[in-house]
């Protein structure tokens, strides 16, 4: 396939939003316009990085994404702190796993967590259901500001 070929072939997919938890991982999707992110699932961490990841897949496969964001913790002030260095590391796992099928992509995701945590609690969801979908939340948050920022539609 040409590079152009390729480049169009990964924009005609949705997107799948990964928010990389030490317990879950959250998981969100967008429509295939790329306009809209909803909360998806959330996946239990395993013990292995690897199944983590052919889990992330096969749901991406399944739904028909061609990119995958993948939330990156960087500290308030932008800098690159440890969570932010496993991630990346994670990331770089993440794409050698997906081949030339997919993107893998990292995203801001400073504030997310606070952004989901602030909707649950105008929505009144406590207590269980709370940490049943925060993770799920958060994805959404941050894959719908990947969607919104400059040049997403052309990744």
């Amino acid at each position: 396939m040409t590079g152009a070929m390729e480049s169009a072939r990964h924009l005609a997919g949705r997107v799948l939003g990964v928010d990389l938890g030490s317990v879950r991982i959250g998981l969100a999707l967008s429509d295939p316009t790329r306009t809209v992110a909803s909360p998806h699932s959330v996946l239990k961490r395993s013990r292995e990085h690897a199944a983590d990841h052919r889990a992330i897949l096969d749901l991406a496969a399944e739904e028909e994404a061609t990119t995958i964001v993948v939330g990156l913790p960087l500290s308030l002030s932008g800098a690159k702190g440890p969570a932010a260095k496993a991630a990346e590391s994670e990331i770089a796992e993440l794409q050698a796993a997906a081949g030339e099928h997919v993107t893998v992509v990292a995203h801001d995701e400073r504030l997310t967590t606070i952004s989901a945590e602030r909707s649950l609690d105008e929505a009144g969801v406590r207590g269980r259901d709370r940490t049943a979908v925060v993770d799920k939340v958060a994805a959404a948050v941050m894959l719908q500001s990947w969607l919104e920022s400059p040049g997403a539609k052309t990744r």
